[in-house]
Formats: structure tokens, C-alpha cells, sequence
């Protein structure tokens, strides 16, 4: 009588033991891990998909805020986290300013990291306010040639705004003295009612105060103009080229997620970018949508890490 065993052995199979098939990814929960506290610009980003990845992977998508350190908490966490997908940040670009600003880091930006796909991005802006008299960037620069040392608030040290401060300083010619805060809101306020001339800050943080009027944002410091406020030209288009410094949000993992299953989670993160419903919410909160993948992410941090070390370095931005 030709038994099963003998079915399988005579069809080439090992039979060393029982064979067990692999559970399918996802089969329980995913962590999500945001260095940030709930409901600013960085938690928004890491809700903005949570719902439709539940449904597309068939598991809850569990938020953990482990705010700290410029992201340092939670991207260490993620970094000791084992490479089975159940385990991701939801990362911003301090990825590549951390390691220029930071004496040293509990973690290896290079080595400890599985890009995946970058969601989007929210254009950091030169805001004055409501009752400035500057309206563009010439007014501005005319200004601080006027009143060097002229102040810039921004929501903190070795920050985007931060970052692109120093670099329009340069870039035109001006003294200004900056003036870090601990966040954007309390940056925001004092520009707003006129202690503090101007600020750069991104779009995310500030979009409400300014759709509200409260806020008028004169020169986009980013490669192209925003959806959310298509009249408003570029710095580039106003005669000063700076870097893009734009903050952008994505997913990584630890270091060595399975390719197969990196690349499925940015093709499901792709075409969810593709809905228009998704598409209007990340815009109506001043984003703009970027969906780019593992490849050119991978590609892109060495790359933004180099700029920001060479920035940090000729302003003196370090944090001990």
C-alpha cells in the first residue's frame, strides 16, 4: 500500500520532520514607532495611512509616539527591533540631520536601516506676519542689510527651518541672529503677533495660521510651488537659491528586512499614494506627495547627509 510518506519521498521531498508551512506577512500586529508627540505634523503623517494599510494588509497598524532627542529614541528602538516587518518607524528627514548635528548617535544611520518609501514631503516656508511690511524675499534681505542681526525664529536647533536660515544667510548676503525655540507653535506665536520679524517653518505646522491669515507666507524654500498656495513663488523664482531642506516622512525598518517584503510594503504604500482621496488629505495639510521608493531612498540619505554635515559644519550646529 503506497502510503503518503512514500508519496512525498518518491517525489524528491527531505523528510527530516514535519513540514510546517511559513506564516503569510502580516499575520499580527505592526508597530508603528513615531519619534514625535501625538498630534503634530509627524503624528499626522504616520495616521495619514493608517487606515487603508489596516484594510490592504488585514492587521491593525498600532501607533507608538516615543517622543525625544530629535527622533534618536524611537529610531534606536526600530534599529534593535528584528527584521521580520513588525517593527517600522515612521521617519522623518532627521534621518540625514541627525547624524551631521549629533556627536555621536546609539545607532548607524548607513548600516542599521532598511529604507522602504518615502511618503511625502511639506515644504518649508519664509513666513512673516500678518502685519509685516515685507512682502517677498528682497524685502526681507533689504532688511537685514538695513538691521543686521535682524532675528529668525524657528522651532528649534539643527531643525529644518533651522537649517535653511543658515543656508539663505549665506545665500544673500545677511546677518541674522537665530532664535531657536522648543517647537514651532511658541516660534509661530511671536512671529505671528510681530515680536520676531520672520521664521522659516514648514507648511505642515503653520497651514491652518495661514489659510487663517494670521500668517503670510512670502517665498517657498523648496524646488517647485505648493498646491496649498499656488501664488506664492519659490525662493528661486525670487533670486536666491538655497538647498531644499523640506522635511519628509517615510517608513523605515531595521536593518535586513527581506527585499520581497520591502518592496511589497512601498507597493502598497505607492498605490495608496495614488488615490485621490489620499491625495487631498496629505495636500490639504501642506504636503506634497512623493511615493519614492527603496532604491532612490536608499540612494538619497548618504547623499542628504553629506549637505547637512557640510551645512552643520560652516554654521556651528551641533547638539551635545
Amino acid at each position: 500500500m503506497l502510503t503518503r510518506r512514500g508519496m512525498l519521498a518518491g517525489a524528491g521531498f527531505a523528510l527530516a520532520g514535519p513540514v510546517r508551512a511559513q506564516p503569510a506577512w502580516p499575520d499580527k500586529p505592526i508597530r508603528l514607532l513615531v519619534g514625535f508627540p501625538a498630534g503634530g505634523p509627524t503624528d499626522f503623517a504616520a495616521r495619514v495611512l493608517q487606515d487603508a494599510l489596516q484594510q490592504v494588509w488585514g492587521q491593525p497598524l498600532v501607533i507608538e509616539n516615543r517622543p525625544g532627542a530629535s527622533q534618536v529614541i524611537a529610531s534606536e528602538a526600530v534599529a534593535k527591533s528584528p527584521p521580520d516587518g513588525y517593527t517600522l518607524l515612521l521617519c522623518t528627514s532627521n534621518l540625514t540631520s541627525n547624524p551631521a548635528v549629533f556627536a555621536r548617535l546609539p545607532y548607524d544611520t548607513l548600516r542599521d536601516f532598511t529604507p522602504i518609501v518615502i511618503i511625502y514631503s511639506s515644504p518649508t516656508v519664509l513666513f512673516v506676519g500678518e502685519k509685516s511690511p515685507y512682502r517677498n524675499v528682497q524685502e526681507v534681505i533689504a532688511a537685514a542689510k538695513k538691521h543686521p542681526g535682524m532675528a529668525a525664529a524657528t522651532s528649534g536647533v539643527a531643525t529644518s527651518g533651522h537649517f535653511a536660515t543658515e543656508m539663505f544667510m549665506r545665500a544673500a548676503g545677511i546677518e541674522l541672529t537665530h532664535v531657536p525655540y522648543r517647537g514651532a507653535a511658541p516660534a509661530l506665536q511671536d512671529v505671528m503677533t510681530g515680536r520676531v520679524p520672520i521664521t522659516f517653518s514648514t507648511l505642515s505646522g503653520a497651514i491652518g495660521l495661514a489659510r487663517d491669515g494670521k500668517l503670510k507666507p512670502i517665498a517657498i524654500a523648496a524646488p517647485r510651488r505648493t498646491p496649498s498656495f499656488p501664488n506664492v513663488p519659490t525662493m528661486a523664482e525670487q533670486g536666491v537659491e538655497i538647498r531644499d531642506t523640506s522635511p519628509w516622512y517615510s517608513f523605515v525598518g531595521p536593518a535586513g528586512l527581506p527585499e520581497a517584503l520591502v518592496n511589497r510594503m512601498a507597493s502598497d504604500v505607492q498605490a495608496l499614494l495614488k488615490r485621490p482621496e489620499i491625495i487631498q488629505r496629505i495636500e490639504s495639510s501642506g504636503g506634497i506627495v512623493e511615493g519614492e521608493g527603496p532604491a532612490e531612498f536608499r540612494a538619497r540619505i548618504p547623499r542628504e547627509i553629506a549637505i547637512n554635515t557640510e551645512v552643520a559644519r560652516a554654521a556651528n550646529i551641533h547638539i551635545e
